[in-house]
């Protein structure tokens, strides 16, 4: 009898999986579940899109031919409510049981709302999906002001966006500079500035105590804990995700931050995988549990589970440095590994647009970010992928022409 696999979520880790299963297992029951009304989209174009700088054609990666050329049941609009890992089941809003031999989670997760005051009101926009993409392009043409809340990676997005739709934008952020967690003053100064040459003014130590809105409940201006008032006809929130797990709650599943799965994408029950956004998985490289929130890392992670879903016999684990890039400035940024995961860092600026810095962990490095000169990447990557010792290296790792063929082989 074929083997049938269910898939719920058809992002670029839940698409990938349906993919690498058709190509180990040609006779398999294959299903994927999402509750958008669409297939696969580039989450990395639509900032492009909402920007203004694309039209929606270049964005969508497949349409529905394609699960039809692989004897792919695609199902969109439809919501899963339950599990059942005992009877091998789920079940959808519509009413509907479905059953499966293997399960892969891959649902993402759904934008965090702002536990403010008015933060539902017409204007305030969360960036996520390519719906989420098209208001937000929309309300940006029509806004002259605008406020951006959450100073990290989807942050800057929403702010590049306030820049090309010539928005007066002001950008609020809790701490003393952008993506803290992973960058210095000095590096952190080299975005500060971009952002400023295009109109949109950081704005440190704030952040939002509430909204004001007009009689129509429309989003007028934030306020922030200092009592500052920013006009705000446009305003982007990006301060992180809410897992979908609801529907797992009689699953079984251990979840911390998300579904805890080994280097080959199991859960701890058996026949139910996880990947991408959701999971917090063993990183074989680090020798923890860890999170990353890429496109690249997702799209492994759905080939990994896919495999391992179809083996009859020997796993393939896990191991990968996800990389993670912003195209918004005049010069490149790029962060690679785990670059807030360091108990050291050691960093250098070469110039007005030139940076880099190194998190080490262990004397190993574990991740970094690239801005102006990214040439280094390739060989910094090598050096996590081997778990090089770097210790004592530091004016080595940081010159600009960097030689890793100068340290140490790796061992064993």
């Amino acid at each position: 009898m074929s083997t049938s696999y269910v898939i719920i979520g058809d992002g670029i880790s839940g698409s990938t999986a349906a993919e690498t299963l058709r190509e180990n297992d040609q006779d398999g029951e294959i299903t994927i579940i999402t509750d958008e009304g669409e297939p696969l989209y580039n989450r990395i174009l639509i900032k492009e899109f909402a920007k203004g700088k694309l039209p929606e054609a270049p964005i969508s990666i497949h349409d529905e031919s394609w699960y039809d050329d692989r004897e792919i049941e695609l199902k969109l609009d439809t919501h899963v409510c339950g599990v059942d890992p005992e009877d091998h089941l789920l079940f959808t809003h519509g009413g509907e049981e479905i059953g499966y031999d293997k399960l892969l989670i891959a649902t993402g997760g759904t934008p965090v709302q702002l536990p403010v005051e008015n933060s539902d009101a017409d204007g305030i926009n969360h960036f996520w999906t390519f719906q989420d993409a098209r208001a937000i392009r929309e309300a940006a043409e029509e806004a002259e002001t605008g406020v951006v809340i959450g100073a990290g990676l989807l942050g800057i997005d929403l702010a590049a966006i306030c820049a090309a739709q010539d928005i007066e934008g002001n950008y609020l952020m809790r701490g003393d500079r952008w993506w803290r967690y992973a960058l210095s003053l000095d590096g952190a100064e080299i975005i500060h500035d971009a952002l400023r040459e295009r109109n949109v003014t950081p704005v440190f130590d704030s952040g939002v105590d509430r909204f004001e809105v007009d009689s129509d409940g429309r989003v007028e201006t934030a306020v922030d804990p200092n009592g500052e008032s920013y006009g705000a006809e446009f305003v982007g929130v990006a301060i992180g995700l809410d897992f979908n797990t609801e529907y797992l709650h009689s699953a079984g599943l251990e979840q911390e931050d998300g579904i805890v799965v080994d280097e080959y994408m199991q859960t701890n029950v058996d026949d139910i995988y996880a990947s991408g956004d959701i999971t917090r998985y063993y990183d074989t490289i680090l020798g923890e549990y860890a999170q990353n929130g890429s496109w690249g890392s997702a799209k492994e992670q759905g080939k990994t589970a896919g495999v391992n879903m179809a083996a009859d016999g020997e796993e393939e684990a896990f191991r990968w440095v996800s990389s993670y890039s912003i195209t918004h400035f005049d010069f490149p940024f790029l962060s690679f590994g785990h670059p807030t995961l360091g108990d050291e860092y050691v960093e250098r600026k070469y110039s007005e647009t030139e940076w880099r810095r190194l998190a080490i962990k262990d004397g190993k490095i574990v991740g970094g970010v690239l801005i102006g000169d990214l040439a280094p990447q390739t060989r910094f990557k090598k050096l996590i992928r081997e778990e090089r010792d770097v210790s004592g290296a530091t004016e080595l790792l940081l010159e600009k022409d960097v030689d890793i063929e100068k340290l140490a082989p790796p061992q064993g």
